[in-house]
């Protein structure tokens, strides 16, 4: 409630959040699984700001159309303002830019907008549009024994929250996680709090590889060959330019199972992008006010979709099995949206809260030399 409803005003979550997140959470004791809502927002200091996400990158902005979900996250999005709204020059500043974007989604027609948004690779959703759409499709490769992921080597591809948190949880699982970095693209979080990308990351070992040469990516294949599961966040595209295909890979006896997450799961033939805020607005996952949407939480969908990833692995290894998971952030986000529950009367609004941070996380390619000689590979 802290992080959702109007500046002044909160309000109770969707109908299916809070349960769907207590049993997503069983598989791992003692975790407590509502803080993963407001971990980033307790160490950043956010609170709820109604149609503007918490983090502020992202708005809800009406139309004739519907509601749309626009999230200006990169530098990248303000620049292609221009060729989306079809601008004569680009705008002044981002005060300018939000200003230009609401009166075009408020005049323009509102099909086109998100066409066009998808083509150029905004994150833009339209709230509610993948209502139904399935949170996990399981994809069978071959047998494999049943395990538990005590023990198991995971490597990390994923950046941001979803799959660092999903990574992580199963490192609290006894996993053995290494998270891989291009020194020319490492993790975006990095950048942001530290101890937020300690509590992701801290109990990772760090492997930092040029995929611009052939010998960081020969040494990335190898790795995944080494591996029990995969976690990845990234369009199925950008493996497969590096000549790695996730079904190949499993199916050939590499990883047992490989985690992909998505905004809008892997047979989305846009492609498209998403962050945390917009697929959970794509999905439903917000609240109503007076019959209009705000947002729930911070950016719901990423510890949500992490959360599910990481059950849907641990279920994965416990059935036996190869598998490709497929998880979907809008999905994930569909399967915990509902009517938005009344606030108790007299009820105390508790600040967000972060789990401990178990050590601060590796130095990016801190763990390479050794990582690489444990598992018997050269750079």
């Amino acid at each position: 409630m802290a992080l959702t409803g109007l500046p002044e005003t909160p309000l109770g979550p969707p109908a299916g959040l809070v349960d769907g997140v207590e049993e997503l959470a069983r598989p791992f004791a003692g975790l407590d699984a509502l803080a993963l809502l407001g971990e980033r927002a307790a160490h950043m200091g956010l609170w709820r700001r109604g149609t503007t996400s918490c983090g502020g990158s992202c708005r809800l902005l009406a139309s004739e159309g519907g509601h749309l979900a626009v999230s200006l996250a990169r530098d990248e999005d303000f620049d292609a303002i221009p060729a989306w709204l079809e601008l004569d020059r680009t705008p002044a500043n981002a005060p300018a830019a939000w200003a230009a974007v609401a009166d075009a989604v408020a005049t323009r027609d509102f099909d086109e907008l998100v066409a066009r948004a998808v083509l150029l690779g905004l994150p833009v959703a339209r709230v509610g549009e993948a209502g139904g759409q399935p949170a996990l499709s399981r994809l069978p490769l071959g047998p494999a024994p049943a395990r538990g992921p005590a023990g198991l080597v995971v490597v990390d591809l994923s950046a941001l929250w979803a799959g660092p948190l999903c990574g992580d949880l199963l490192a609290g699982s006894g996993a053995r996680v290494i998270k891989v970095e291009s020194p020319h693209r490492p993790d975006g979080a990095r950048r942001g709090p530290a101890a937020f990308f300690d509590l992701l990351n801290g109990r990772k070992r760090s492997v930092a590889l040029d995929f611009r040469q052939a010998e960081g990516v020969e040494i990335l294949r190898a790795l995944i060959r080494r591996a029990d599961v995969v976690i990845e966040a990234s369009r199925p595209r950008a493996l497969e330019q590096l000549g790695i295909h996730a079904a190949d890979e499993v199916r050939g006896g590499g990883a047992q199972v490989w985690v992909s997450i998505t905004g809008y799961g892997r047979t989305d033939a846009s492609g498209r992008v998403a962050f945390g805020d917009d697929a959970a607005a794509g999905g439903g996952l917000v609240v109503w006010h007076d019959g209009a949407p705000l947002f729930c939480a911070d950016a719901v969908a990423d510890p949500v979709t992490g959360l599910a990833a990481a059950n849907a692995c641990v279920n994965a290894l416990a059935s036996g099995g190869r598998w490709l998971l497929d998880v979907s952030m809008a999905g994930v986000s569909a399967e915990l949206a509902g009517p938005t529950l009344p606030v108790p009367p007299d009820v105390a609004v508790a600040p967000p809260r972060a789990r401990p941070v178990v050590r601060p996380a590796s130095e990016l390619g801190a763990d390479t030399a050794q990582v690489l000689a444990e598992l018997g590979l050269r750079m």
